[in-house]
């Protein structure tokens, strides 16, 4: 059900969104405790403000109540991923090239599943990241297959 519901809101706000020039990171319907959630994630080259998701949410929730295709109640939130935004698209991660980065895997690659640093290229199907141990850096190549989950990371 959770699955059916985030892919009708992604079809529901990618126009508004649009019409914005604004981008959907991300839509999750979740339970947490007796209440349910559904989240928009939004962002824009030059971020977002208050304003630009306050906009959103009103027009979702004006075709959310037209449609209404989630038959319990829910708290809808707009808001922005955050400084370490998720790299769920292909595009996410070609943008995030030269950018700090945290990818895990399915499966080890070099004897790892973890790896935070510098995202030096990705061609579509490898990323390079090179990472700081301690006064050495090392790279890896990660085949895209294998990318579990990738993000933005802040590194200090």
């Amino acid at each position: 059900m959770s699955k059916k519901v985030t892919d009708i809101v992604a079809e529901l706000v990618t126009p508004l969104l649009d019409e914005l020039n604004l981008e959907l990171v991300d839509v999750e319907f979740k339970k947490e405790g007796p209440n349910w959630f559904l989240r928009v994630f939004i962002d824009s080259d030059t971020g977002v403000d208050l304003e630009d998701c306050g906009k959103v949410s009103e027009q979702l929730s004006e075709k959310l109540d037209e449609m209404d295709p989630i038959p319990q109640a829910y708290f809808l939130e707009v808001s922005s991923p955050g400084a370490e935004r998720p790299l769920k698209k292909v595009k996410d991660l070609e943008k995030a090239v030269g950018k700090n980065v945290h990818v895990t895997t399915y499966e080890p690659v070099d004897g790892e599943k973890a790896f935070e640093g510098m995202l030096q290229s990705f061609d579509g199907e490898v990323l390079t990241i090179e990472v700081k141990i301690k006064t050495r850096k090392k790279s890896y190549e990660i085949p895209y297959d294998k990318v579990a989950n990738a993000r933005l990371a802040i590194i200090f």
